[in-house]
């Protein structure tokens, strides 16, 4: 074979080099690609989204404008007010319409572009099943602690006054009206700040107020649990949590009383644990307080004492302690006025100041020095 045609020749060289660039020209052009049909599919997602919460903001308005429809005519300064909340009420419900149009008019034009598209050989094969063992749709990831309690910090931070004013309602129209004015309350942040605020009221002994906010914690925990049931977003169905509560329906009415109970037995248990703890770490602080040089408790000693020697602490009888300790083994006289002093019930030398000669040499210490010297004589005689 001609050396010309050999790998090694020019032409062969100048071959491959094309293939690599057409290589890389063809993957830049698939890339650019996924990017725009991800664009695309992305930008359906938020018109999607948008339409939804739209539709969403419009049911309400048109239950507000039904509901106060419904109250009919009434007097002076309430029909006024009535009036002017159907004029706010029918002025949304006509904004929403409008915005639903405009939104639906994306959609669709989204749709009209997603037709005119060329077709795209990466992403014509679309998911069979959704439960295959292969094709496994990734959960949400949830969120981690450190982010929950910020986003509740946050939270609470911007509508604590919100929420405290709905834990004081008791009246469904009253709680049904407030919420729907503040839909953002409808979250589990708002049912999570009103246990805490349940647990602190009945620590500061408000049982009466305990009750009222707790009545509304259970609430918001229904109006939750529905949204779950029917997984739908919680803003979107409070209106039938109450509705199903007022119409008498009674097996949830009875479960809602019972879950009522249940939940303010719970509190009552959190603020007993609550107190003890706050009760332990009060003793605690004032037993450092109460440490004597030697880092003992002086109450504790004081317990531990024969009862001869607390008689003599009660009657602050220096002669009687130094007759008893006398009269007790050397070694265990020796031990109790060792935890006597390091806990600061006794004071040794304390007449040092009033007898320089030494002569009163606090009493107490004379009898344990005797007693250390018996003690010896006894065990010098045993050697011998």
């Amino acid at each position: 074979m001609p050396s010309s045609l050999g790998p090694n020749s020019p032409r062969w060289t100048s071959s491959r080099a094309s293939g690599r660039v057409r290589e890389d020209q063809n993957q830049t052009v698939l890339w650019a690609r996924v990017e725009r049909q991800v664009a695309f599919e992305e930008k359906g997602e938020e018109i999607q989204k948008n339409m939804a919460e739209c539709k969403s903001r419009l049911e309400e308005a048109q239950y507000r404008v039904k509901e106060l429809e419904q109250a009919g005519v009434k007097e002076g300064e309430e029909e006024e007010k009535r009036a002017t909340e159907l004029t706010k009420a029918r002025a949304e419900e006509k904004k929403c319409k409008k915005d639903l149009r405009t939104w639906e008019k994306k959609m669709e034009e989204h749709r009209i572009e997603e037709k005119k598209m060329p077709w795209n050989v990466d992403t014509l094969s679309k998911d069979g099943f959704s439960k295959s063992v292969l094709n496994i749709k990734p959960e949400a990831t949830e969120e981690t602690e450190e982010q929950k309690e910020e986003k509740h910090k946050t939270f609470v931070e911007k509508y604590e006054k919100q929420i405290k004013h709905f834990g004081m309602l008791r009246r469904w129209d009253d709680s049904q009206k407030y919420l729907s004015d503040n839909p953002h309350l409808v979250c589990e942040e708002t049912a999570n700040y009103l246990v805490i605020m349940c647990i602190d009221l009945e620590v500061e002994e408000k049982h009466a107020l305990m009750e009222q906010v707790a009545h509304q914690t259970i609430v918001m925990q229904f109006i939750l649990e529905l949204a779950k049931s029917l997984k739908v977003d919680p803003r979107g169905c409070f209106r039938q949590f109450f509705q199903k509560i007022k119409t008498a329906d009674k097996v949830y009415q009875e479960a809602f009383t019972d879950e009522l109970e249940s939940f303010k037995e719970r509190v009552r248990g959190r603020a007993k644990i609550r107190i003890q703890k706050a009760m332990e770490e009060y003793e605690e602080e004032e037993r450092q307080k109460r440490l004597g040089p030697g880092g003992l408790d002086p109450v504790e000693v004081y317990e531990s004492l024969p009862e001869e020697m607390k008689k003599c602490f009660d009657d602050k009888d220096i002669s009687m302690l130094q007759d008893v300790i006398s009269k007790m083994d050397p070694m265990e006289a020796k031990v109790h006025m060792k935890r006597c002093i390091d806990s600061g019930l006794w004071v040794p030398n304390a007449n040092a100041d009033e007898d320089d000669d030494g002569e009163n040499k606090g009493g107490v210490e004379q009898e344990e020095d005797k007693g250390e010297e018996e003690e010896t004589k006894k065990e010098g005689e045993k050697e011998k």
